[in-house]
């Protein structure tokens, strides 16, 4: 018999291909789960299947997800969720750090031990649900849950997915030191809510409510999960690429004059050449040649498990929230 709490159901969906996944994994999760809620588990075999799992979920009145894996499964789970809840839903999530780069994780759970916040998650009586912002991006019509960008970060999954031999987080960085050997700033320019904020040459900007990607690079060192907005940052071509990775270890690119800085609800990137933009969101490459990308926010649409506020601007919600 589950112990009292707030939870009484969960679906576990599991990323078999997740860097981190592996059986003792799985059964340490279960075994966790088992004495708060009556649980049941997926093995996801692709993108669609996860989303479909935590869909499904949200359909039949599931309590939690958890999503065991990487960003991709967190976003996965999201998107499942957030297409069939909206800011109505009734189903939260809590992702677990199986993967590379885990920064989804790391956003809400910081360096917390999960098999720590997973129990504090499900036993509480009355449990922290933030309401997470997603981004769309209007072309693709596909939901983002970390961020999207253009240049070097794209060009490095590119080098990355080459790197099939190195494990986990060495692979962005060696990928990122092999893209710097041939990487071009590119002509581009960025809007946002209508305003151009940046023309010319870029080495790259991200978008997105995410302060971390790749789990170590805090590209949007200002971003909050939940304020209902989206966060740009521009490097301009002045800046020599070389020195990006040591000045997003802790976000001072943002204070270098070749920066721009800014925040709205709707945010286009574009290469003004008319060669294929460089993109990635949330880690994959679109299969487009599209020259530009335009992403809106979707303002506190994921209710997602979360340690207690730690100022009083947070979003604190129980099961039943309005």
């Amino acid at each position: 018999m589950p112990a009292p709490g707030w939870a009484r159901t969960a679906l576990i969906v599991v990323n078999p291909a997740a860097g981190g996944v592996n059986a003792p994994l799985v059964d340490e999760t279960t075994r966790c789960c088992a004495p708060c809620v009556k649980w049941d588990l997926v093995r996801a075999r692709d993108r669609a299947e996860t989303a479909d799992a935590a869909a499904k979920a949200y359909e039949n009145g599931v309590d939690v997800v958890v999503a065991l894996g990487g960003d991709g499964t967190a976003r996965d789970v999201a998107s499942g969720i957030a297409r069939r809840g909206g800011v109505e839903g009734g189903t939260a999530m809590i992702n677990l750090p199986a993967g590379t780069g885990n920064s989804f994780y790391r956003e809400i759970w910081s360096d917390r031990p999960w098999q720590q916040a997973l129990r504090a998650a499900l036993t509480t009586e009355r449990p922290r649900l933030r309401r997470v912002d997603l981004a769309r991006i209007v072309e693709l019509d596909t939901l983002v849950l970390l961020g999207a960008c253009s240049g070097l970060v794209a060009e490095a999954l590119v080098t990355a997915g080459r790197l099939t031999d190195v494990p986990g987080r060495d692979r962005y960085r060696q990928a990122v030191a092999r893209t710097l050997r041939t990487f071009r700033p590119y002509p581009g320019r960025v809007s946002v809510d209508g305003t151009v904020v940046h023309e010319g040459t870029a080495v790259l900007a991200n978008v997105g409510g995410g302060r971390y990607r790749g789990g170590q690079f805090k590209l949007l060192p200002h971003s909050e999960l939940d304020d209902g907005l989206l966060d740009v940052c521009v490097v301009g071509g002045e800046l020599d690429p070389a020195a990006l990775p040591g000045l997003t270890a802790d976000g001072s690119h943002v204070d270098r004059p070749e920066s721009v800085y800014a925040r709205g609800r709707r945010i286009t990137l574009e290469r003004t050449d008319g060669a294929p933009l460089a993109f990635e969101h949330d880690g994959e490459l679109p299969a487009t040649d599209a020259t530009h990308y335009t992403l809106e926010v979707l303002p506190h649409i994921l209710p997602v498990l979360a340690p207690p506020p730690t100022h009083r601007n947070s979003y604190t919600h129980t099961k039943g929230w309005s």
